[in-house]
Formats: C-alpha cells, structure tokens, sequence
C-alpha cells in the first residue's frame, strides 16, 4: 500500500497526510472563512443567542398530571366528563397516626375534630370529610336523624368513644377509606375545586396544608401526620423538576469541566466547551420559549441531556486541533485541518442525533414530545456552535501547545493489535454474548406506578408509601353508572346490579375500598325500620328509595352532600375503586374486568370505562411502546439512509447497522436482568440512544474510510489508523455521555432516573461494539476482496 510518493505507508505517517479532494477543498474554505471572519462569527453569535434566550422568560413550569396525556386519549375525555358530573377528585389526604397507636382517644379525637374544622379555610376546599364530620344517620321513633359522628371530642365520655368505635368501623364508607381497621390512623380527606386561573394555585394549596400540619404537630406532639392526594402528586412532579434544575446541574457543570480538562489537558480549550454548552442550551431553551413550550419534569433534564451531546462534538474538533498544533502546526492551520477531517463526521452525527430524539414525537406523551424537540433543537445548536464558533473563539482565545515530535506509539495501538489479531474470536464471542443478552429483554416487564416515578427524596413518595400501607391507596378506578333515565337510580333493579358490581370489586384481589351509593341506601333503609339490621338491605321499592334519599339529602349540611357520588338528574351514580400499591398491568386487567363485568351483567344503560390517573398511566405505558415502535423503525431508517449516502458504500453502511442496533439490545437484556420492569419513559431510549450510539460509528468509519481511500491503507493498517486518530475521541466522548447521563441517573424523579441509566448502559455497550466489533466487522466485509501482502503480519 502505498503514500501519496507512492512509497510504502504506515498509520503512523497516514496520519500526517492530508488529501486534496474536491470536498476537502470546500471544507477547506469553509473553515479558512471561519478563521478570518472569526470575530464577526463571535459576535452574530452572542447576538443571536441573546435574541433566542430571551424566550426562556415565556417557559412555565407545568405541574399537572394531565400534560402527560394527550387531549384525545379516550380516557382522559372519560375522566373529564365524569368530573364535570360530579366534583372534581382533585383533593388532599392528611392522615394521622397517634403514637399510642389509638385514634378514638380523646385528645387523638379532638385533634382530628380541629384539623377537620381548619381543613375548610384551605383554599379552595369544597368539601371535608373525616370520621368527626361523618354523617351518621339514626332513628328517632318516626325521625330520621342525620348528625355529626363526633360533636365535641373533649368532653366524650369512655363509652361514647367505644360507640364512636364501633359505628366507625362498621361503616363501609369509613373502614380502609378514612379509618384503619386497626384503630392505628386515621385520614382526613379535602376535596379542591381549583379555579385553574394561575400557575401557582396547587402550591398555594401544599403550602397551607403544610403548614396545618406543622402547627397540628406543634400543638399535638403524639400525633405524627402524613399527606397525599392528587393536588401533590402534581405538586411532586414540581420539586421534583426543581431538584432535578437546582442539584444535578451544578453536578454536571462541574463534571464536564473536570472530566474535560483531565481529557484535553488545556485550560482555554475547556473553557471553549463550558461558552458552547452554555450558548446550545440557552439556544434551545429559548427557542422552547418563543415556540409556547412548558416546563415539565422530564424536559426539566434537557439541559443535561444538551450539555452532555454538546461535548462530543468539540472534544472531536478540539482533539484534532490540539494534536495537530502538538505536531507543529500553527492555531490557524490546525483548526482548518481539524475542520476539514471532522466536518461531515459532526455534521452527521449531529443529524442522526437529533432524527434519534425527534422519533421521541411518536411517543404517546406530550412531555416526551417535548423532551425530544427541545433536545433536537440543542443538538442542532451545539452543531452550530461547535463548527462557527468553537473554531472562532479558539482562532481568537491565547493558547500556546507544547510541540512535540510525531508519536511513534498510540495509546489504543495494542487495542488494535489485538483487535486485528483476533477478529474471528471477537466476532463469535460478540455474538453469543448479544445473543445471550436479548434472550432476557422478555423479563422486562411493563409498570408506571405513578407513586414510584419519585423516589425516597421526595416527601410525597414517603407519605403516600406509608398512607397506602396503613390506611388506603391513592390508585383510584371511577366509573360513572349510567342508570339510562333521570331518577333512575332508584329502581331496585339498577340498585341491585350495582351492588353485585360493587361485591364483585371487594373481592378482587388489590382491593383496598369500594364507593358506592349502595351503602347509603341500605343504612337509609334500616334507619327506616328503626334502626333494625335486618332490613340492612336495599329497598325493593322505587319510591321509597327515592323518599328515603330525598329525606337524606335534605338534613345534610352543606359541603357534605352527595354530588361527589350522584349527578344532578340522578341519572349517573360514581363508583370508586381504592386500589393498592399494584402494578400498572394489574391496574389494566382490573380495569378490563371491571368493564367486562357491566357489559355480560349490567344492564345497558351502566355500561362504563373505568377511568382516573392510575388507569391512565397503566395504558400510556403500552400505548408508548406501540408508538415508539414505529418511531425507532422510522428513526432508522432515516439514519441508515443518511450514512449509506454519506459513505458511499451501501456494504459499509448496512454492516454498521449491526453495532448501533447491538447496544440497545444488550442494554435492554441487562436491564431485564437486573431491573425488569420498563414504564413510559423507557420505551423512548431505544431511538433516544440509537443516534446517539451512531456517532461513534460514524467517527470511526469516516477514519476508516479515510485511510482507505485518501491514503491508500491496506485494510488492517486503516483499522490501525482509526484506533489511532479517533479511538482516545470515542473513550473521551463516551466517558462524557457516561458522565452526563450518570448524572442524570441520580435524578428524583424515576423517569429522569431511568432513562440516564438505561442509556448508561448503552453507551457503554455502544463503546464495546465500537472498539471490538465493528473493526473485526469492517475486515470481515471489506477483506473480502482484499489478499494480505508479504508485509501483512495480521493475516
């Protein structure tokens, strides 16, 4: 194989030759423009960074749990339409443990009785309901006797408390709702109607709440007190993104800084990276801005995900500059060299890179929409940056380089060696190890417990673990029965169903409660026969039915009332299903059996889907799946289509496909080795990672192809080449994407949390393919026409 004198030519002195291509030559231009122009580039690129970061000023953050859903999900309209029937179930839990691990004391009793009576100055609370304020309904000879279960705790008598008691856990719509059945704690539940005119309103609510119960803690120093419920779930999704913004960022900056300087050994070289990182993210946060979007917890972490891609771009440029001004070039010299090697390389990984994250938009979650757009947007950025003004700001920064002679020894050059020795071994091995990997994907199994998206940090995920344990579930099913006419749920026939539906839920497996207007009607029939629990049935008469709840309605107080369980025309009564800690699969076949159960046995007017946010993110999680499916294959695609084109080689190209495809395979194996549950956030890393992953395969082809054509190498003297011009790069880059993303694996919020490590683990089996597989696949596939010369000690 011969130089370009024709003489016999070595990796080592192929790295010294440039080509004169006609592509090469138009780099060329480029990138001397860039350097004589460089203090206008500068310049127009502050200004237009300032002129996009001032749209971060529109960016909000959105704390509400529907953003995750899109507005024609089924179940969402489902969900709202039963919320405009009844009240809105946004509410707050508090819950209360007594350390005498008694609630029905007097003075545990009076603090409920005073934190029931607060609970109604929380903002915006429509309803309060406890075991104090329950109405508990009695006969007094021809009376029906509606009253508070508990009027004024302080001066109760032993046997009053032990009624008190009694009444409360025989009472299905206290027991496993408000009271334990072990008397150990105690809920109070606050019903919210938010006007949804401000941002804001859902903190204003935690805050108060908050503080109720420090002062209830204060005043009552045996009584520990635990808070959930819809309105901090969303107040969650909040600190988390606030955690995530004020913790793992200083984390990250100062990580990339670290790890860059130690790779780069130069001080204005580093600080070039931290100027790019900056103007990208500032890019595409305020094209965000300008473009309406809003904050939510996961693209909370775009600024990371940006930073972290930003990187690998100039540790490629930066490299070959420093190692060309290291063999004597000038700074000017070395950064158009360093531009015309790396130019299309960064141009296409930057485009598969972005493509990779712009799939996420077949996600089937806006937030992951938004994470993808907002990411793609700084990949692009950090593209531009990186090859305008990286290049200026160098030709223009002080940087002296310690000169010295041209290396004789690489630091990948035993890598290769072996490599080059080994390939057929590397081959077999890699496969069966992919192979042995992928047969443990099925263990992974689909779960998005909403509950478990924050972790231990996060005082929400502490309260509610403790609440569910001990009182009762957050996951809720509701289903409005339709009864087919106004009045209609009166008829005993309608009543009856619903009472089998209702025993037929209670003895599902998970099933912590059941709500139903059943209950109330069978008490109200007792009540009417004189408190005798024989008639603890449901009345056979329409009429009397109808009597019986029109009586009850009219001596509750207001506030208490029952159109948090019956519409208006009474036409529709709400059933609500209280779930455990259960997984996002039981929470689908619950749901399904449900509303198989009112098609085969309710009549027709009750048919029903059951709906509410369990239900909600239990579907999104295999709705994901299916449509980020089609995404990846998509993504692909485009970026299959991209590389043959831009390499010339349709052989070349198809065979790369093979160590970007290997990664997520072995990835998701580990994964569902280790791990085994994958939820919404996890469907996306496949196409996330995959043109992420290219990028290596991309550098190191272009090397390759390089020494091939340009300098005439043999094939093992190309692979030799590439291990020795870009080989430190793809470490150095990779232990970035490790880093960036290691980072973001320490995140709250379990979405963040596991994307970062499942795309950890990629990266990492993407830089293992890429130094141990591709070179073995590249000697395979374009050796075949190739005879080893006498000279060739690989063959």
């Amino acid at each position: 194989m011969g130089s370009e004198g024709g003489a016999p030519c070595t990796a080592a002195e192929g790295i010294r030759i440039v080509a004169s291509t006609g592509k090469s030559t138009a780099v060329i231009t480029y990138a001397r423009a860039v350097v004589r122009w460089r203090w206008a580039i500068v310049a127009l690129t502050l200004v237009g960074t300032i002129a996009l970061g001032y749209g971060m000023g529109f960016l909000w953050i959105n704390n509400d749990y529907r953003v995750y859903f899109q507005e024609t999900n089924k179940r969402l309209i489902a969900f709202d339409e039963l919320e405009k029937s009844f009240t809105k179930n946004d509410f707050v839990l508090f819950a209360l443990r007594p350390e005498n691990g008694d609630v029905f004391t007097r003075e545990n009793l009076e603090a409920i009785q005073r934190l029931t009576e607060e609970s109604w100055q929380v903002p915006f609370s429509i309803r309060v309901d406890s075991i104090t304020n329950f109405q508990h309904t009695r006969a007094e000879e021809d009376d029906l006797i509606v009253e508070d279960l508990v009027f004024d705790a302080a001066t109760l008598s032993d046997a009053e408390i032990e009624s008190i008691r009694e009444i409360a856990l025989a009472e299905p719509m206290l027991r496993n709702r408000i009271i334990a059945e072990d008397s150990e704690v105690a809920g109070i539940a606050v019903t919210l109607q938010l006007p949804e005119k401000s941002n804001d309103e859902e903190t204003v609510v935690v805050e108060a709440v908050r503080e109720m119960a420090r002062a209830l803690e204060h005043d009552y120093p045996g009584i520990k007190i635990y808070m959930t419920g819809t309105v901090l779930l969303n107040n969650a999704f909040t600190e988390a993104a606030m955690h995530d913004m004020t913790t793992l960022f200083p984390i990250m900056y100062i990580a990339i800084i670290i790890t860059m300087f130690l790779l780069l050994r130069s001080v204005i070289a580093t600080l070039a990276t931290v100027i790019v990182i900056i103007l990208s993210s500032v890019d595409a946060l305020g094209a965000a801005g300008w473009a309406d979007f809003y904050i939510t917890s996961p693209t909370a972490t775009t600024p990371i995900v940006i930073m972290t891609l930003a990187v690998a771009d100039c540790v490629h440029i930066l490299a070959t500059m420093l190692h060309e001004m290291r063999l004597g070039r000038t700074k000017h010299d070395a950064i158009v060299e360093s531009l015309r090697i790396n130019a299309q390389p960064v141009f296409l990984t930057s485009i598969t890179t972005a493509i990779g994250f712009l799939s996420m938009n077949f996600s089937d979650s806006p937030p992951l929409w938004d994470l993808g757009n907002i990411t793609a947007m700084g990949v692009l950025a950090a593209y531009v940056n990186s090859v305008f003004f990286l290049p200026a700001f160098m030709a223009i920064a002080p940087l002296r380089v310690r000169k010295r002679a041209a290396e004789k020894k690489y630091p990948l050059a035993g890598v290769a060696e072996f490599v080059i020795r080994r390939r057929t071994p590397l081959l077999v091995a890699f496969a069966m190890i992919t192979v042995l990997l992928a047969s443990f994907i099925p263990k992974n199994i689909l779960n998005d417990q909403f509950v478990n998206y924050f972790d231990e940090r996060i005082t929400f995920r502490t309260d509610t673990d403790f609440i569910t344990e001990e009182l009762t579930g957050l996951y809720q099913i509701g289903f409005g029965i339709g009864a087919g006419e106004a009045e209609g749920i009166s008829d005993p026939e309608y009543l009856a169903r619903l009472e089998d539906f209702c025993e037929w839920y209670r003895q599902q497996p998970g099933v912590i409660h059941v709500s139903t207007i059943t209950d109330v009607f069978e008490r109200l029939n007792m009540n009417m026969h004189g408190d005798d629990p024989a008639y603890y049935r449901l009345p056979d008469n329409r009429e009397l039915a109808a009597q019986y709840l029109l009586l009850y309605e009219m001596s509750l107080p207001y506030g208490l009332d029952l159109n948090n369980t019956v519409n208006v025309d009474k036409s529709i009564t709400r059933v609500m299903v209280t779930v455990d800690n259960v997984t996002s699969e039981e929470i689908r076949a619950l749901t399904a059996a449900g509303e198989a159960w009112l098609k085969e046995n309710g009549l027709p007017a009750m048919q029903a889907l059951g709906v509410g946010p369990p239900v909600l993110f239990a579907d999104i999680a295999w709705s994901n799946i299916v449509g980020m499916l089609s995404g990846t294959t998509i993504a692909l695609v485009l970026i299959s289509f991209i590389i043959l084109f831009a390499l010339r080689s349709v052989r070349i190209g198809l065979m790369s496909l093979l160590p970007n495809l290997a990664p997520a395979t072995m990835g998701f194996g580990i994964w569902g080795l280790t791990v085994g549950q994958v939820g919404m956030s996890l469907s996306v890393v496949t196409a996330m990672t995959l043109g992420i992953v290219v990028d290596d395969t991309v550098h190191f082809l272009s090397k390759y192809l390089r020494a091939r054509r340009e300098l005439n190498l043999d094939i093992y003297e190309a692979v030799r080449y590439a291990f020795n011009t870009v080989g430190m790069a793809l470490i150095t880059t990779s232990i970035i994407l490790v880093t960036g993303f290691g980072v973001l694996s320490t995140s709250a919020f379990e979405m963040n949390a596991g994307m970062g490590l499942l795309t950890v683990i990629v990266i990492i089996c993407a830089l293992i393919a890429d130094l141990l597989l591709l070179p073995p696949l590249l000697m395979a596939i374009d050796g075949r026409d190739y005879t080893p010369a006498e000279h060739d000690t690989a063959a």
